[in-house]
């Protein structure tokens, strides 16, 4: 089936990991295909999640002026159109564009205008979750859950916790959490990733976030299954990204399926479009051909990816409507 017809929905989507080549060109024309493939690309097997980690850092590294972020967060948005994606959350990390002068407001404003604009010229509709890192300080994470508070109304829409889930413990990141709470921000938070089902635990004890970055090693636990599915947590699946995290030596051991059949809200995603070099069409290609999945399991997973998507009410039954509308007209 050709899946690019379908209108799709991406939660799980970092800016600083999906630079196309075309825009490296425009950032930096001394970088070579060549180089590109080696530095932005992760091969098809790291050794772990800090191996596939280190990819993403000259993509930041090309993202330091407010310029340079638009470039980035439009091209984005090509590729989210040729893809037939009609609504994203795109998530980054400010305080990873700084090195040159700007201050992490401005670079919330840069990106926060870019979308704007990528809204207005290619039609697809987005949101900007802004990251926290699971190395910073206490003091870098409040920093950054603030800049969410802080551009309350604009496109900015929730707070995340991305990076080494295995490295670095939770407790540095426990306030900006609690802050977010009380300032009703929404959050979604990385785990069961680099981790077992232990740090799923962990983090819905104490970030009590409403979605979970990718989360497939709850499968792990059938009680974290059940509860999942009990509490109505959403996990943002990423297949390809996963198997070149080492989680997983093949796709057909996934845990997606056993997800999807324990009846716990899900949806597809990239992760990355860079470093994981794939697009939501070829992730849905790969679940056809592994598990035998169909229209009715990409329904499903849309739908629940509306339902947990951090948008207002009236968009969310705009996209609910087009995504209707498509899968009937198959």
């Amino acid at each position: 089936m050709d899946y690019q017809k379908l209108p799709k929905i991406e939660l799980h989507l970092h800016l600083d990991c999906s630079l196309s080549y075309k825009v490296v060109q425009q950032l930096d024309p001394a970088i070579t295909f060549e180089e590109y493939q080696q530095s932005f690309i992760a091969p098809p097997r790291c050794t772990d999640l800090a191996d596939y980690i280190t990819r993403a850092v000259k993509g930041f590294e090309l993202m330091q002026t407010k310029e340079q972020l638009r470039l980035v967060t439009l091209d984005l948005f090509d590729q989210l159109k040729a893809d037939n994606v009609i609504y994203a959350e795109i998530r980054f990390a400010p305080l990873l564009h700084i090195a040159k002068g700007l201050t992490p407001t401005e670079v919330v404003q840069a990106v926060n205008e870019a979308v704007a604009e990528g809204i207005q010229r290619t039609g697809v509709q987005a949101g900007i979750i802004l990251c926290t890192l699971r190395h910073y300080y206490e003091e870098q994470s409040m920093e950054t859950v603030e800049l969410v508070k802080q551009f309350k109304g604009t496109h900015v829409v929730a707070f995340d916790i991305a990076g080494d889930e295995a490295g670095f413990p939770i407790d540095s990141h426990v306030q900006a959490f609690q802050f977010a709470i009380e300032n009703s921000i929404p959050c979604t938070a990385h785990a069961g990733e680099a981790k077992g089902p232990e740090s799923v635990w962990e983090t819905l004890q104490h970030f009590h976030p409403s979605r979970i970055g990718h989360g497939v090693r709850s499968a792990e636990d059938e009680k974290l299954l059940d509860f999942l599915k009990n509490k109505n947590i959403h996990l943002e699946v990423c297949p390809t990204s996963n198997i070149q995290t080492n989680i997983y030596e093949t796709i057909g051991q996934h845990a997606a399926d056993k997800i999807y059949r324990h009846g716990v809200s899900m949806s597809i995603n990239t992760d990355a479009r860079t470093v994981t070099p794939t697009t939501l069409s070829r992730e849905y290609s790969i679940l056809e051909e592994t598990f035998n999945w169909n229209k009715e399991h990409y329904l499903k997973c849309s739908m629940e990816a509306v339902t947990h998507c951090f948008a207002g009410n009236q968009l969310k039954e705009e996209l609910r409507s087009k995504i209707r509308t498509a899968y009937e007209l198959l």
